[in-house]
């Protein structure tokens, strides 16, 4: 419903920024990446945002990445995971290393987030690389091992740039690699 918002940034905490875009003053809820990301109160701020409406309650949540927000939004796909959840893993760890840790089904290291046990880990890690999974297919056959434009194609789903995503295939490309392999390493090659 809102997509982004741009305007002077009135205040900022841990949690909350408040934007003023001219004529409204919108409270955004926000991760600790997003926070250390935003400039100094008075300056222009841009976020992504998503709307969130509840029976007991209306939030914006807002990312001052686009693959923040994408990697959000999966998150709430996952059952039992809201967005003040969703919220709190993105602030516990950053999006790049997250991702990194569900391709390598590193159950113990996203347990580790706080309110997060090991089948919750466990649960995410299952669901998300069916999220990555269902990228994938979108982006094309998976067994062609010379395809990197499906990779790329798939990498820029997430929300890197066509350009990175270029680069980190080029980089850790293999001839006998079939497009998960390709994937998952360029994934950790963005990560880094």
């Amino acid at each position: 419903m809102i997509y982004s918002i741009s305007g002077k940034l009135l205040t900022k905490g841990l949690n909350t920024a408040v934007i003023d875009t001219g004529a409204v003053a919108y409270e955004v809820f926000i991760s600790a990446a997003t926070y250390r990301n935003l400039p100094a109160t008075g300056h222009q701020a841009n976020l992504f945002t998503h709307f969130v409406m509840r029976e007991d309650a209306v939030a914006l949540y807002g990312f001052s990445a686009i693959e923040e927000k994408n990697l959000f939004l999966l998150l709430l796909t996952i059952s039992k995971i809201g967005p003040k959840l969703a919220l709190a893993i993105l602030s516990a760890m950053d999006s790049k290393k997250f991702m990194n840790a569900v391709v390598n089904g590193d159950a113990g290291l996203i347990s580790t987030i706080p309110g997060i046990g090991r089948k919750s880990a466990e649960r995410i890690i299952l669901e998300l690389k069916d999220k990555f999974g269902q990228i994938a297919a979108q982006a094309g056959e998976t067994s062609a091992a010379g395809n990197t434009d499906d990779v790329v194609s798939a990498l820029t789903n997430l929300g890197y740039s066509r350009a990175d995503c270029q680069k980190a295939v080029n980089k850790i490309y293999k001839t006998d690699s079939g497009f998960e392999e390709l994937f998952r390493l360029a994934l950790k090659e963005l990560s880094q």
